[in-house]
């Protein structure tokens, strides 16, 4: 299972070991990480799964137009790190990834 690092605003570092095929926001769920709230259950409609992407391995998918919309919509400012980690599907390719929680999103 691939493993990503969630870390939070306090520095707190969090690994989750993430089945393959999932979002990352249901494998941050599932692990009861702070600051993850995915009220839409991953819809892409909410922006409450907003994280920054500090390090992955491989490169991600493009952002799309739903996510890019909703991205300017979240609590914290969107940056150029800015995704919604329910729109990212878990791969072996991300593991390692290191992500921060937002600490307007707590």
């Amino acid at each position: 299972m691939p493993e990503i690092r969630f870390v939070q605003p306090d520095g707190e570092v969090k690994p989750v070991d993430a089945p393959t095929g999932v979002s990352v926001m249901k494998a941050a769920v599932s692990a009861g990480i702070p600051g993850i709230l995915a009220e839409c259950g991953g819809q892409a409609m909410c922006a409450t799964c907003h994280i920054h992407i500090q390090f992955t391995p491989s490169p991600l998918p493009e952002v799309g137009e739903e996510e890019d919309e909703m991205l300017e919509c979240a609590l914290s400012p969107r940056m150029e790190s800015s995704r919604l980690s329910c729109q990212l599907s878990v791969t072996d390719e991300l593991d390692g990834m290191v992500v921060y929680v937002p600490a307007e999103d707590l």
